[in-house]
């Protein structure tokens, strides 16, 4: 007996003295920067290997597109490692979090319209029009306020079907902050937020869905991410901008705006990316931020900014391949200083 006993003792010993069991990192939130997000995954796998064919979970990266909002809800989960969120929380929410938020890839939000007759590109609206008409106070093709902002188009007269985001998005988000930009009816009714009491339309979960809803939907308008409206050829909207002009989605356009933003690291970043000046901006621009607990240990937080050190120094091409607008190396480096100061110091 005491034989058995020192060897179940001894068996124990070698079991605590094992590593952990092999996680990958997980992160969970926008669909809009999905697509990127997968591309660094595979390049972080590629990179940890070293070109050979082994590799461990720890190098993986297991990321779930459920929106920006759901996301952010999910931080709540002990195995979730980081949230991306194209809707920033504000410093206070931050600070209530015990969290910490910065940028890893910017892009924009396109309005698409597939209306018969009308080429991809063709149609022009400003925000109080598109307000009216996800208020459903502009049901038609042939509206005079549509109309009066495209002279010479041929528009027909019938029935407009608006379409959204119908689980929290950030989109949603980038699109109603727009509108109560420009519109004080919208701000006053609906405001910005990751999901709206829409009053008129049809709904669709998830970014995918939404694309294939617009493309089968005749006379139908919506709001997506850029990259994947590019990448799906839906015909775009020209919007009116701050200064008055008419500017089609595009990640020049979008740089145009971002390029106003003065980034604050003590307000962990947070910027609003609507309505923006300059002739050349497109007024619907977005930021995918990384939420990144401070509660799941030293090593944990490493790796996701080990994740998004590699990010930062070789995804540019990724980023831009798919449409998006990498982290310029300036505020990589700014961030890189934010980590110094409020993620990697800490003691847990």
């Amino acid at each position: 007996m005491r034989h058995f006993s020192g060897l179940w003792t001894f068996c124990l010993a070698m079991l605590s003295a094992l590593p952990a069991v092999a996680e990958p990192i997980r992160g969970a939130g926008s669909t809009f920067a999905a697509p990127v997000i997968s591309a660094w995954g595979k390049a972080y796998k590629d990179a940890r290997a070293d070109g050979g064919d082994y590799f461990t979970l720890d190098w993986t990266v297991d990321y779930e597109p459920v929106g920006s909002l759901a996301g952010v809800m999910r931080l709540s989960q002990p195995d979730i490692d980081f949230a991306a969120t194209d809707a920033p929380l504000s410093p206070e929410e931050v600070a209530r979090r015990n969290v910490a938020q910065f940028p890893i890839v910017m892009g924009g939000i396109a309005v698409v319209a597939n209306v018969a007759g009308v080429e991809p590109g063709e149609l022009r609206l400003n925000g109080p029009v598109l307000a009216d008409i996800f208020s459903g106070k502009v049901k038609n093709w042939s509206d005079p306020a549509i109309v009066a902002l495209n002279q010479g188009i041929q528009l027909p007269d019938r029935p407009i079907k608006a379409l959204w985001r119908q689980d929290g998005s950030g989109s949603t988000f980038v699109f109603s902050s727009y509108l109560s930009k420009t519109s004080a009816e919208w701000r006053q009714k609906f405001g910005a937020a990751t999901l709206i009491n829409w009053a008129v339309g049809q709904g669709a979960e998830g970014t995918g869905n939404l694309v294939a809803l617009v493309a089968a939907t005749t006379d139908s308008i919506t709001y997506l991410e850029h990259g994947q409206v590019a990448r799906a050829g839906l015909p775009v909207v020209q919007l009116q901008n701050e200064a008055g002009v008419f500017v089609a989605p595009a990640p020049e356009s979008f740089a145009a705006g971002l390029a106003n933003i003065a980034w604050d690291a003590s307000r962990h970043f947070f910027a609003d990316t609507t309505n923006m000046p300059g002739a050349g901006a497109y007024p619907m621009a977005a930021i995918t931020y990384a939420v990144v607990p401070k509660d799941r240990g030293i090593e944990r937080t490493e790796r996701v900014l080990d994740l998004f050190r590699l990010a930062y120094a070789a995804g540019a091409k990724d980023a831009r391949t798919l449409g998006y607008i990498p982290v310029s190396s300036e505020l990589a480096g700014q961030v890189d200083r934010y980590w110094s100061q409020t993620l990697t110091n800490l003691n847990n």
